[in-house]
C-alpha cells in the first residue's frame, strides 16, 4: 500500500512531529481495530513498534512516531517543500508487522 509522510506542522527538525499518512480504505483493509501496535521496519533503519491512537480508527489515518520521523530526517527526505511530502511504500509482512520503503522522487536528467 502507499501511504505519505506527515508532520504535524511543529518544528521541523523534531522527529516526533512526523509519521505515516494512511487512506482510510487502507487503514481498514489492512490494520486491524484490535492491535495496539504495529510493528513497522524502516529500510535501512530496523523495526520500530508504533502506537496505533485511538484517534488513528477515529479521524486521524497517521502512524505517529519519533523513530519513523528521525528515519525520514535522516535519509533527507524531511522537512519537504509544502505539499510535496514523500510518498512511502508499506508492506504487509505478518500479522501487525510491515515493511516501509521511501519512495525516492526522481530528479530531471536523470
Amino acid at each position: 500500500m502507499y501511504a505519505t509522510a506527515w508532520h504535524n506542522g511543529g518544528p521541523p527538525r523534531e522527529p516526533a512531529g512526523y509519521g505515516l499518512k494512511f487512506a482510510k480504505v487502507d487503514r481498514d483493509r489492512h490494520f486491524e481495530s484490535d492491535w495496539d501496535s504495529i510493528v513497522l521496519e524502516l529500510e535501512g533503519a530496523g523495526a520500530t513498534t508504533v502506537t496505533l491512537s485511538a484517534a488513528f480508527w477515529r479521524s486521524c489515518s497517521e502512524l505517529r512516531s519519533a523513530d519513523v520521523g528521525q528515519w525520514l530526517l535522516n535519509a533527507d527526505v524531511a522537512p519537504w517543500a509544502r505539499g510535496s511530502p514523500p510518498g512511502v511504500v508499506v508492506t504487509e509482512l505478518e500479522g501487525n508487522r510491515f515493511s516501509a520503503r521511501i519512495l525516492k522522487r526522481k530528479g530531471l536528467g536523470r
